[in-house]
């Protein structure tokens, strides 16, 4: 076992739900183990910074001052990517600001930017753990914060129905997600969404606008007060039949060079208004309703909200304080056993299990067998629905896994 006596903790990237567990469970860890932590400031810019700040050691008292529940990190966030910073020396700044505080190894909590330096920083003979963190759940093991932000998704989006059936609209909810579609889908099921839209499905707007006709229409003249409504969620990283990412023109790029995505929720809008009015079946049905006014209300209103920060905000879920406390202590166990490079994936039984980092942040998309299920219950991908045809299987044992 190796002769650790101080830590460090750091979190990187977006902010989450769970964080805050993370820190806490690695501190109560470090607390028994006898070991000191201390809470590195401002992810990877307070680490490069690291000869000039004096971490602050989190004992019992810090601890309890953490609360695990509360979304976001009391540790401070900073999109640095280590390996663009212009100076030569800057691995030698780490190590020498590692050495001033006696530092022998760091605990990072991230996704898979954080990750791809937590696997630089190895590389430069720093001993790291990392934490898998993020909304997007697009690692290869489940991350902090994924379950916080697809219950705020559903939430929001179910809260939403109250206004759109109100005013009769159609909403198009928007989420983040980047390139994979595992908290739009998972959110979208949740609340009951009508049609769910995720990068790894390119989006046929024709489809797209005819199941949204039925589904409406369907409603309106079920409806004794004519009232109706239709709920997309759609994540922000949307692809059309081309296979193209949708993205506003001159879209800045953050510091790991990934393009901001945003605007996917008023196009996807423009798409179906486009086709509503090159309908005449509007007019006439309106007028049966009852609704039709000339020149006012001809057709259903359409619009966008982008739920943004929110999602990423408020409390964490019981689930990812859990895995957060579990995470964190694990990440203080694999340090004190000489292991680095690596990824928690959690603690089952009497097991902390790992998986290389260079492997963990290997991007994972949304299962299409999982959608093909949920189109079989009549909910809308932005494609032709295929055919969920499963094969059976009698399981062995007791069945215990990760989102």
């Amino acid at each position: 076992m190796s002769e650790i006596k101080k830590l460090g903790i750091l979190t990187s990237g977006g902010d989450c739900g769970g964080l805050n567990a993370v820190i806490n469970g690695a501190a109560r860890m470090a607390q028994h183990k006898n070991i000191e932590l201390c809470l590195i400031p401002n992810g990877y810019a307070g680490l490069y910074n690291l000869n000039n700040l004096t971490p602050p050691i989190i004992d019992f008292t810090m601890s309890d001052r953490i609360k695990s529940e509360v979304a976001g990190s009391e540790a401070g966030h900073s999109r640095v990517k280590i390996s663009k910073i212009k100076n030569p020396e800057k691995y030698n700044i780490i190590k020498a600001g590692l050495k001033k505080h006696n530092i022998d190894g760091l605990i990072i909590a991230g996704g898979d930017d954080t990750g791809s330096v937590v696997v630089d920083l190895v590389k430069q003979g720093i001993n790291c753990i990392h934490v898998p963190k993020t909304m997007d759940l697009d690692l290869q093991t489940y991350s902090v914060g994924g379950d916080s932000t697809i219950n705020r998704i559903s939430k929001f989006t179910s809260d939403l129905r109250t206004t759109g059936i109100t005013h009769n609209r159609a909403l198009i909810i928007e989420v983040f997600g980047r390139y994979a579609g595992h908290t739009a889908f998972r959110g979208g099921v949740g609340a009951d969404a009508d049609a769910i839209l995720i990068p790894e499905i390119p989006v046929d707007y024709k489809v797209l606008y005819n199941h949204f006709k039925h589904t409406y229409l369907r409603r309106l003249l079920a409806s004794d007060v004519k009232a109706s409504t239709y709920m997309i969620v759609a994540a922000e990283g949307i692809k059309n039949k081309a296979g193209e990412y949708f993205n506003e023109a001159d879209q800045a790029k953050d510091s790991f060079g990934h393009t901001k995505l945003s605007g996917g929720g008023a196009y996807v809008r423009q798409q179906l208004e486009h086709y509503m009015k090159e309908d005449n079946d509007w007019a006439l049905i309106l007028q049966q309703a009852g609704i039709f006014v000339e020149g006012i209300y001809e057709f259903p209103e359409i619009r966008e909200v982008t739920l943004g920060h929110l999602v990423r905000a408020g409390n964490s879920s019981s689930y990812d304080v859990t895995f957060g406390k579990q995470a964190g202590g694990a990440a203080v166990l694999l340090l004190l056993q000489d292991v680095a490079g690596v990824t928690v994936v959690g603690i089952e039984h009497n097991e902390v299990s790992y998986i290389p980092t260079k492997e963990a942040i290997e991007q994972r998309f949304v299962d299409l067998n999982s959608v093909e299920y949920f189109e079989t219950l009549g909910v809308c991908f932005g494609r032709e629905p295929v055919e969920y045809n499963p094969t059976f299987k009698k399981h062995e044992g007791i069945i215990s896994r990760y989102m």
